[in-house]
């Protein structure tokens, strides 16, 4: 790209002034820096983390991304700040189950082969485990769910192993007290990418008991994102996945 703008400043195609605008690395809006580059140093684009934010900051944010034909996806958001955005940018659909807003008809899906499992122990940890499921799907990934597999009801998990063994990674998301990374890691020969959430009783201290647990999992193999980051996770897992179908 650098060398085409310079060649076209050559020419006299463009000016000084409109290169750099080209070559900028981020657009500076005030109460936001929107890193238009990352897609080129990462693979993916920048990621909008909708908590804390207005939806005017995120409507400014998304159009300012718009503008550079970067796919957008934009998680944490609520019902009510989402239904603000859309009505402004009908681009949007939202999903309230993982409170994520996503581009209809996003381009920035590759074709993979495989898929990634994402495992979830209850139903009460849907939120989180379909925030995963969703990231993992917005960039281009086949996902596989398998929910209301805990360890309270061990069977249920092994109704569905082979499956998940088949996966080039899987996303394992659990409260309460965490166990279930660490029995999917006995079983299976890929890379898990555990999630704690904060679903449990009062000494789950929303979320830590199950972090601890998984941080201490006995399963090689397993590595653990922080409390209720389905996005962080599938994030992971996704790169896994890339590096996967590489070598394929």
């Amino acid at each position: 790209m650098l060398e085409k703008v310079l060649q076209q400043v050559a020419n006299g195609q463009l000016s000084v002034h409109e290169a750099q605008k080209k070559l900028a690395t981020f657009e500076n809006l005030g109460f936001a820096k929107v890193d238009h580059h990352r897609k080129k140093r990462q693979g993916f684009p920048e990621i909008i983390f909708g908590e804390g934010k207005t939806a005017e900051q995120i409507i400014d944010i998304s159009r300012a991304m718009i503008k550079k034909a970067e796919d957008i996806l934009i998680t944490r958001i609520k019902a009510d700040k989402a239904a603000v955005i859309c009505q402004s940018l009908p681009s949007f659909e939202y999903d309230e189950t993982s409170q994520i807003l996503l581009m209809k008809n996003s381009t920035f899906k590759p074709s993979y082969k495989g898929y990634v499992s994402v495992v979830c122990a209850g139903t009460s940890d849907l939120a989180v485990a379909e925030e995963a499921a969703k990231t993992a799907e917005a960039f281009g990934v086949e996902v596989r769910r398998f929910y209301d597999v805990g360890v309270a009801g061990i069977h249920r998990l092994l109704a569905h192993i082979e499956e998940i063994q088949q996966a080039t990674s899987s996303v394992v998301v659990a409260g309460m007290e965490g166990a279930l990374p660490s029995v999917v890691g006995g079983l299976v020969a890929h890379p898990i990418i555990a999630v704690p959430t904060s679903v449990g009783y009062g000494a789950n201290f929303q979320g830590l008991s199950a972090l601890l647990t998984m941080l201490n999992s006995c399963a090689s193999g397993v590595s653990v994102v922080n409390i209720d980051n389905g996005f962080g996770a599938a994030y992971n897992a996704v790169m896994i996945h890339r590096i996967a179908n590489q070598s394929m």
